[in-house]
């Protein structure tokens, strides 16, 4: 071993100084010295704030590591960053400026060979190494997830049980009896977690330390104070819970005579072997793809890290002092910020949510001439396209897309704004055009609509079975779309193809490692995670080791069984549907989980798999809508809620609960959320008039009746007739094509110009998911992200690395949890008694073309647009 394989640990006065660096040794390495870009010539003594900076660490962070820093030897090192770089090369999450310093260490052999001339870059390597085998890769990850861990503290108590049970109970009674008002209310996990911390502190003062015995171990009714493993993973038990079935849709669609009217469909038996077939088999799926998109560690699941950091906010017990802006130290605790910014927020959403509305919908450009269509329609917050340089004082309007912001990492949130922008042009030059005839309609609407302009009316195309007519059809009118939802199925179809080609260009190395480890663990019947190379992993899948793993089988088993269920279904109810569309559903949900999840993952956005769902089902159905449901609940709503699966699994994963105690408390939360959801909506559907404009208590049903429309527009008419040869939208599955060579594209100019780091940000996928953010939303809805982001990640983020690691994500849980709660205030208290404000600041949103949507051609004299009755097309 040379003198050189090991760097004792850097002194707090001498860090980062080559030890025994003589004149004679720096000739020597002058002689053999490469090319090296000019950065880390031999005699350059390397500050701390600049390794810091390159290797994003904090203070804390840097002590840690040096702690450790005479365990690495260099070949050891070397070995590291060999995988770390393949691992990272391509993820835009892993800082630049390490990757460049690491090619400066792994490309030239003189380090290798005269490493003491090079002593201060091998010592940011073993910095480095040890960050990326000790802790995390990145920042977000290391200020919210502790790289410690005690196993003997006790998680799946009593306590959690009951809490666990109760808040699953009343959250999925809550969400699923509001899911069907107009407006509704919606519980998040995030209330779950605050409320549920008071009583896990009662119980834990007033409960007896009475012990009893069960499977075979003893367990105590008090095990000692609350802690954060039993908060995490009440947690997750109200996530899995909250998510209502998607039966909800289905079967009202079924079974209710406004809509399909089919009785058999009002069964309990046919509702819950629905509802656990398509909920059981999203857990089953998530957890045999834990190996892909849980243990790896650029698995990072950005929005997972709001729940730790609300956690880690009541439990840290330490507090340590940061430099933060104002060249001030701040010492406010996590859980005292917290408190602090959720009661701000709680306070201030009462203006934009009830008593100043017009500062959720700022579209003051329209208030200077609300008549005036083409400004709505540039301009228009609420039926506009939202061009507006302050468009909303409400930060609940940022989160309709269902994330986030200061969550979302920077390159997603630009790289969305550029697909925003290129499908805005998109917009506007089809809707001047008048393509598609959607100059007669509204610019930016998700409705279907009819040659008058009107809402289109799907029950006068269907006979009395519910089938289509072609006679009234022919009598009635062809489908429109307008300018925004056409451009947003564009890049829908373009995503998915991209999706996939994106993946096998950028994650090919991470599939051949997951599918090697899912091989070695079948092969050997071992559901060890200590199978996989340590290197390839962060501590936390190190940690983790200590627990019994869940094997595969049991997975395998659920998701058996569930397909089973929902087959048995189909089969023994009169659905005029093969059973054979569940297993079309879960080959289609096998093959997106992985390409879908790796980028959820890192991005922190979820593909949504609905529109191919329809597409592929609409097409297989051949006019059966009930089919193509279906198809659609086992296609797109299982990837979907394997995909919140996994977002726990790796909640579990960072707060190092036991796989098994997640295992049993996904399942015993699904298995209550399903049985109270389907009495629930039992007890909806007996109101009169349900689902109708006149229907009590405001049920009237906004998302069964889109889903309705959805259903007749995919199902009944089918793509053929829609997007077929020679149709009217055909056009628009260019986007296959178009986002299939997107990654080609980017790769090309990456590998053509390697030393512009700023193409490695490029992430194709999420520029065609930009062009997904419209319909009904908007700029509005979206460009207030962008400078708050770039505020966060690129200025504190990069200038106050450790203040910005103790609160932004605190900041984020604060406010998304003051608004959820002061909403459910409002909607209980307030809105459902019919109280309200009349008065200005309530009203000048919603006035003008702006609230009444004016298009900008009017229908013609004749009464409608394109074909004439009796012409429209038809296969």
């Amino acid at each position: 071993m040379s003198d050189y394989d090991i760097v004792p640990a850097l002194g707090a006065d001498k860090r980062f100084d080559p030890s025994h660096d003589s004149a004679e040794k720096k000739d020597t390495a002058l002689d053999h010295e490469t090319d090296i870009k000019g950065a880390f010539e031999p005699s350059t003594v390397v500050e701390e704030e600049a390794v810091k900076e390159n290797l994003e660490m904090t203070e804390e962070d840097l002590l840690e590591t040096e702690k450790k820093l005479s365990t690495m030897t260099l070949e050891r090192t070397h070995a590291i960053m060999s995988q770390v770089r393949i691992m990272h090369e391509h993820d835009q999450n892993f800082p630049s400026s390490a990757l460049e310093t690491m090619g400066l260490f792994l490309d030239n052999p003189a380090v290798y060979e005269n490493p003491s001339a090079y002593a201060s870059l091998i010592t940011e390597m073993k910095l480095q190494a040890l960050l990326v085998t000790e802790n995390s890769p990145y920042a977000e990850v290391r200020a919210n997830v502790d790289n410690t861990d005690d196993p003997t503290i006790p998680s799946f108590t009593f306590r959690v049980w009951v809490i666990g049970i109760l808040f699953a109970g009343i959250g999925a009674f809550v969400n699923e009896l509001f899911s069907v008002r107009n407006p509704s209310v919606y519980i998040t996990a995030n209330v779950a977690q605050l409320l549920s911390y008071p009583f896990g502190r009662l119980l834990a003062a007033t409960m007896p330390a009475k012990t009893f015995r069960l499977f075979g171990k003893t367990h105590s009714l008090n095990p000692g104070p609350f802690n954060q493993k039993e908060h995490m993973l009440i947690t997750i038990m109200a996530t899995v819970a909250y998510n209502t079935p998607y039966t909800n849709y289905t079967v009202f669609v079924q079974a209710l005579p406004v809509y399909f009217n089919q009785p058999y469909a009002l069964k309990f038996g046919y509702q819950i072997l629905s509802g656990l077939g398509s909920n059981f088999v999203g857990i089953g799926l998530a957890g045999i793809c834990r190996r892909f998109l849980v243990y790896p560690s650029f698995c990072v699941w950005p929005t997972s890290l709001v729940t730790v950091a609300l956690n880690k906010a009541f439990h840290t017990e330490t507090n340590e002092p940061v430099a933060g802006p104002f060249k001030r130290m701040y010492t406010w605790s996590r859980e005292r910020f917290f408190l602090f910014a959720f009661i701000s927020m709680f306070i201030y959403w009462w203006f934009p949510g009830f008593i100043f509305q017009a500062l959720s919908y700022f579209n003051w450009i329209t208030w200077i001439a609300p008549n005036n269509t083409k400004l709505a329609v540039i301009t228009g917050s609420i039926n506009g396209l939202g061009v507006n340089p302050i468009p909303t004082f409400d930060f609940n309007q940022l989160t309709v897309q269902g994330w986030v912001p200061l969550v979302i990492p920077t390159f997603t949130i630009l790289n969305q704004f550029l697909g925003m922008i290129i499908s805005f042009c998109m917009i506007v030059g089809w809707y001047w055009k008048n393509n598609y005839n959607t100059a007669y309609l509204p610019v930016n609407s998700n409705h279907i609509f009819d040659n008058t302009g009107s809402r289109y009316n799907v029950t006068l195309i269907l006979n009395d079975d519910g089938e289509f007519d072609n006679e009234r059809y022919q009598q009635y009118s062809e489908p429109y779309m307008a300018a925004g939802n056409l451009v947003t199925y564009f890049w829908f179809f373009a995503i998915y193809s991209c999706t996939l080609s994106y993946v096998f260009f950028y994650h090919y190395h991470d599939m051949k490692l997951g599918f090697k480890g899912l091989w070695r663990t079948m092969r050997r019947g071992k559901a060890s995670t200590g199978e996989t190379d340590d290197l390839a992993e962060d501590i936390h899948f190190k940690l983790m080791k200590a627990y019994p793993e869940v094997p595969e089988w049991w997975y395998m088993i659920v998701l058996a069984v569930a397909a089973a269920l929902g087959m048995v279904g189909i089969g023994v109810y009169p659905t005029h549907a093969s059973p054979a569309t569940v297993i079309f559903g879960i080959i289609m949900a096998i093959i997106s989980i992985i390409p879908v999840g790796m980028i959820t993952a890192v991005t922190g956005i979820q593909v949504t798999m609905n529109v191919l769902a329809e597409f592929i089902g609409g097409s297989i159905s051949n006019g059966n809508a009930v089919e193509m449901n279906f198809f659609k609940m086992y296609g797109y709503i299982t990837t979907a809620q394997a995909i919140f699966f996994l977002n726990d699994l790796k909640l579990a994963h960072y707060s190092k609960i036991s796989p098994r105690h997640t295992f049993v408390a996904q399942m015993v939360a699904i298995f209550v959320s399903t049985f109270v959801c389907t009495g629930i909506f039992n007890f909806q559907m007996g109101f009169k008039n349900v689902c109708t404009a006149d229907a009590s208590f405001g049920f009237t049903c906004p998302g069964q009746n889109t889903f309705f429309t959805a259903s007749v527009f995919w199902g009944t008419l089918g793509p053929k007739r829609l997007f077929g040869p020679g149709r009217r939208y055909n056009t628009l599955l260019i986007g296959f094509p178009v986002g299939f060579i997107l990654p080609f594209i980017t790769r090309g100019l990456q590998k053509a110009f390697p030393r512009q780091q700023w193409l490695r940000q490029f992430h194709p996928v999420m520029i065609c998911a930009g062009g997904l953010l419209w319909s009904p939303y908007n700029f509005s809805n979206y460009w207030p992200v962008v400078p708050l982001t770039m505020f966060s990640w690129l200025y504190i983020k990069k200038r106050y690395l450790a203040f910005w690691s103790k609160y932004n994500y605190v900041l984020a849980a604060a406010w998304m949890t003051g608004i959820a709660l002061s909403t459910i205030i409002i909607f209980f208290g307030l809105e459902i008694p019919n109280v309200s404000i009349d008065w200005w600041g309530n009203t000048v949103s919603s006035a003008g073309c702006d609230g009444a949507a004016c298009t900008l051609m009017e229908v013609p004299d004749a009464g409608y647009f394109g074909p004439a009755p009796g012409t429209n097309s038809f296969i």
